[in-house]
């Protein structure tokens, strides 16, 4: 049997949740994803900069009626990473 290797940056729980919620929407403000995921927003922070500094996501601050909004996009490497993840978990569960 062939195991493929997991990817160091998307084996993480809350990682993994990010990228889980921006697959099928390719986009979310940080609120969203902090209510999603129940994760502190520091904490968040941290995980959504390893994505970005995997070039998995890309992250546009911007305002919206003077309120500051993070809003987080998947980038196609960032579909083809969270792809090549399933594909190698699947791997482990097949006999």
């Amino acid at each position: 049997m062939d195991f493929k290797e997991l990817d160091p940056i998307l084996h993480s729980q809350l990682r993994l949740a990010v990228m889980s919620l921006l697959i099928s929407d390719k986009e979310a403000e940080f609120i969203f994803l902090k209510e999603k995921t129940k994760a502190t927003s520091g904490n968040l922070s941290v995980q959504i900069s390893k994505l970005k500094g995997a070039g998995y996501i890309k992250i546009i601050k911007q305002f919206n009626n003077n309120y500051p909004q993070t809003i987080c996009k998947i980038t196609p490497e960032g579909v083809s990473a969270f792809e090549n993840y399933v594909k190698a978990l699947q791997s482990y569960m097949t006999l």
